[in-house]
């Protein structure tokens, strides 16, 4: 039997996932999805699957983890997190079981942070994140495959940990000031202080929310997570906040980036909300904030 590997989560760096490839225990996960704004009011974001780009380059061994499709509720909205049922069945035809150690990586890492918080958000906590995902592995030379690859099915193992996802219900709490928290818009400074927008029903912000541009935490030299220290000084703000954190964006998806930063400076107490602006500036009854 196979010995167990324990990862240096939540990320690993390309060194490390290098020198680790072949053990037999370990699960790869391509979680790529391409996803395109609307170019005029009325339409909707594109989302179109990475699969075509996976087949064509992937790291040896890792199979596709479809988000679209299977890592999704159907018909549950935009990427929303699929049932406790849903969730174990595909985990399970992608091969994580119990013994099994998960890397998942992405084009944009954020889809791979996504996939990693729902394993976590599902009680399964040997996964972690690529350091610079795919560009940083092709950009030092390493070795990428064509084609479908799949592992053994397994019969996936975990208790779910709902507190991880907020509902509209608590981040109405907490805007109403019930609840003790600090919400993290992820989004990008001028969204959130957008007079106007074309991406969401209506432009603004989560009353109270602080932000963390979720691209602001990475080294843009070669897309791996700033160092802890620079870290701790982009989210000190929040910090000072007491009291639990609750990340969002517009769907749910670089939300999941602001959440591994928070951990790896030592936050605890992390939620994302899945619904995020998407289902906030739908309904006209609740406040935004804008400029």
């Amino acid at each position: 039997m196979a010995s167990t590997l324990d990862l240096p989560t939540p990320l690993v760096s390309t060194e490390w996932l290098a020198q680790h490839l072949d053990h037999p225990n370990l699960r790869i996960l391509d979680a790529t999805v391409h996803l395109a704004p609307p170019n005029e009011a009325g339409q909707d974001w594109s989302q179109t699957s990475g699969r075509p780009d996976y087949l064509t380059a992937h790291i040896p061994s890792a199979a596709f983890a479809d988000i679209i499709d299977d890592l999704s509720e159907p018909d549950g909205g935009w990427f929303t997190r699929p049932s406790p049922e849903r969730f174990a069945a595909a985990a399970g035809r992608l091969g994580i079981g119990p013994d099994t150690a998960v890397v998942v990586y992405a084009a944009n890492v954020f889809w791979a942070t996504r996939v990693w918080w729902l394993l976590l958000a599902n009680g399964f906590d040997n996964v972690a994140v690529l350091d610079g995902g795919f560009g940083k592995w092709t950009a030092e030379g390493r070795p990428t495959r064509t084609g479908e690859e799949n592992y053994p099915p397994a019969q996936f193992v975990g208790t779910p940990r709902p507190g991880l996802f907020a509902d509209l219900d608590e981040v109405k709490q907490v805007v109403e000031n019930v609840s003790g928290a600090c919400l993290i818009n992820s989004l990008s400074p001028e969204e959130h202080h957008a007079t106007e927008t074309i991406n969401y029903a209506r432009p603004g912000r989560i009353p109270g929310s602080r932000n963390v541009f979720v691209a602001a935490l990475l080294d843009p030299t070669d897309g791996t997570f700033r160092p802890v220290p620079e870290l701790r000084e982009i989210f000190q703000e929040v910090q000072a906040q007491p009291g639990r954190k609750v990340t969002y964006c517009g769907g749910g998806i670089a939300a999941t980036g602001d959440a591994l930063a928070l951990r790896l400076i030592g936050e605890t107490d992390v939620a994302v909300y899945d619904g995020s602006l998407r289902e906030w500036t739908s309904d006209p009854s609740l406040p935004v904030e804008v400029g």
